[in-house]
């Protein structure tokens, strides 16, 4: 019998240990895990600014896709944000593959530079325009499983092939720019960022917005800073990724051109505008990655600020993408306009939980 009971329980354990929540799943929408929870689980959201959130919302219902076309006809017809909300989405928390709950916030933010219209010595980087033999393929009509896959590159005779990278890009002479600015840095960092503000040598500022991507996957700079022995590990962030680069010159091209990924600008009459077609409002906006978090969607999440350590308990929405932003449970927390967002997006990298909310009526 003795016998018998131990077997039950290392049978017992060893099953605990393999077990895996009966996750949800919303296929049309997600590749995601998703568990159902109550909204007394969403720790600070009693105490948020709702009212902000809800306002965030139906901005991003302006350019809504059909899974939240329902719900964004119903914000008519509240005045409070917190009946809106518990009214008519149910909380699920995101799991990783893994069973895990927590992963990486970083932030980002809108960087101003400085530039002219003509190129001279002091403004000589340029801000390019979309390519014209840049083509893009969509693959969806043929392979509709490859429906969130774009294929990037130029026609040399009757081949497609891989677009130049970020250092053979530098080299083209057929490319038109927008305004050409001071610091081949500041330029490093706003493609990073994928919009921000010029402000040009005759005192007007201009706004410059993502067009288009080479193609190229992003490659992380710091990464190989640390692996160098540049950085130290626990030290990375985009201030000292900044200072070492003032700091070596002649390694600057070396080290910006790890990265092959380039992205080109448009001009555009609107500030900070993110992958869901509307303006960023800072600490209210979050990149995600659209396979797994849905753009439009409003997202609670659990994080800290980096500087202070206090918490951040707030509801979002997700409203754009970014080519470092890979994964479930992954976000770019948008602090928006000036130095202090410079500062506090370049520091953050938090562990964070996230929580997305779900139309009742895809889920009853």
């Amino acid at each position: 019998m003795k016998q018998s009971a131990f077997i039950l329980i290392i049978a017992f354990l060893i099953a605990g240990c393999s077990f895996k929540p009966d996750y949800a799943k919303f296929d049309n929408i997600s590749k995601g895990n998703f568990e159902e929870v109550e909204w007394e689980h969403l720790q600070g959201f009693e105490d948020d600014d709702l009212k902000l959130a809800f306002h965030t919302f139906k901005k991003g219902c302006e350019k809504a896709r059909n899974s939240l076309k329902k719900v964004c006809e119903k914000t008519s017809n509240y005045s409070d944000a917190k009946s809106f909300f518990t009214e008519n989405f149910v909380p699920f928390k995101l799991y990783s593959e893994d069973d895990t709950d927590t992963g990486l916030i970083t932030g980002y933010y809108e960087p101003l530079l400085f530039g002219s219209r003509t190129k001279s010595d002091r403004y000589r980087y340029p801000i390019f325009k979309r390519p014209d033999d840049l083509i893009t393929v969509d693959l969806s009509s043929i392979y509709p499983s490859l429906k969130s896959y774009r294929l990037k590159g130029r026609v040399v005779g009757n081949r497609l092939i891989p677009y130049q990278t970020r250092e053979e890009i530098k080299s083209k002479d057929n490319l038109e720019a927008i305004c050409y600015v001071d610091s081949k840095i500041d330029l490093f960092f706003l493609q990073i960022q994928g919009s921000g503000r010029v402000q040009l040598d005759n005192g007007e500022i201009i706004n410059v917005g993502y067009a288009d991507q080479n193609g190229r996957a992003y490659f992380a700079i710091g990464r190989a800073m640390i692996d160098r022995g540049y950085i130290k590990r626990e030290d990375i962030s985009l201030q000292t990724i900044r200072a070492w680069l003032e700091a070596n010159p002649k390694k600057q091209d070396e080290i910006l051109n790890l990265n092959p990924s380039y992205v080109f600008f448009k001009e555009s009459a609107q500030t900070a505008t993110g992958s869901l077609g509307v303006e960023l409002i800072e600490k209210r906006n979050l990149a995600v990655d659209r396979k797994f978090i849905p753009l439009g969607y409003p997202v609670f999440i659990n994080t800290q600020n980096p500087e202070t350590k206090e918490g951040i308990n707030q509801l979002m929405v997700a409203a754009d993408t970014g080519g470092a932003i890979k994964g479930e449970i992954r976000a770019d927390f948008f602090w928006g306009y000036g130095k202090e967002a410079e500062k506090l997006a370049g520091l953050m990298k938090e562990e964070g939980r996230l929580y997305i909310l779900i139309p009742k009526e895809m889920y009853e």
